[in-house]
């Protein structure tokens, strides 16, 4: 039975993403939801966007885009939004593409960041969003301050729809989910030494790969 694959925030890990996507072996039939900030903080965002891109061409993944590509996009026009974004992990970024700076990165991965990520998925069940969304409001009109930059906690309340939301940006320091009725986080820390993590969404099943090639494997309850 073809899954449904979340992974959570990679940040330039693409070693964990290797590791990661070599411990899960998705199906041809499978399809993969990344939940976005795939670039930044970590030493290989270059890597990490090749890696997409490949993934993206056999048509199994749906890319979203976090608050980390917004800050790349501003970069290429605003030299204030340029300045930001290095000061919190751009730098790393762009040292992964050569000494050049922006004009080093090529034209397929701004093509990715622009163009081919979206700002939320939906199923039956599930939403998919980078960080939040408001109660009150269809994914339709979410803010982008809503969708990229806030964060979740156990306080944070269900959507409106029912459905059970699937993000990632606040950081689980813990290494594992964040795991409610309501709302899954599976942004596990990896470049800050902790997890990068994919979940099954049907099943609950949990899969983490570290930038040391490390495994594990667990479960959180969806029922």
């Amino acid at each position: 039975m073809p899954r449904l694959l979340a992974i959570g925030d990679i940040h330039g890990c693409s070693k964990a993403l290797d590791t990661l996507l070599q411990f899960v072996r998705p199906a041809p039939e499978d399809q993969i939801v990344t939940l976005g900030d795939y670039i930044d903080r970590g030493p290989d965002s270059r890597g990490v966007l090749d890696r997409l891109i490949a993934l993206r061409a056999t048509g199994r993944l749906i890319a979203l885009r976090g608050n980390h590509e917004l800050m790349m996009i501003g970069a290429a026009t605003s030299f204030s939004a340029q300045e930001f974004w290095l000061a919190v992990g751009g730098r790393e970024a762009l040292a992964s593409y050569g000494p050049g700076g922006l004009q080093d990165i090529p034209d397929e991965h701004w093509r990715f960041v622009e163009k081919h990520c979206v700002d939320w998925h939906e199923t039956d069940r599930h939403f998919f969003v980078h960080a939040n969304a408001m109660p009150d409001l269809p994914l339709s009109e979410q803010p982008s301050e809503i969708l990229h930059w806030d964060i979740v906690s156990p306080r944070t309340p269900p959507h409106e729809s029912g459905k059970i939301m699937i993000c990632g940006h606040t950081e689980q320091l813990g290494g594992w989910p964040l795991a409610l009725p309501h709302l899954i986080c599976i942004d596990t820390w990896c470049y800050g030494g902790g997890w990068l993590t994919c979940l099954d969404v049907g099943s609950g099943r949990i899969w983490q790969a570290n930038q040391n090639g490390e495994t594990r494997m667990g479960y959180i309850d969806i029922d």
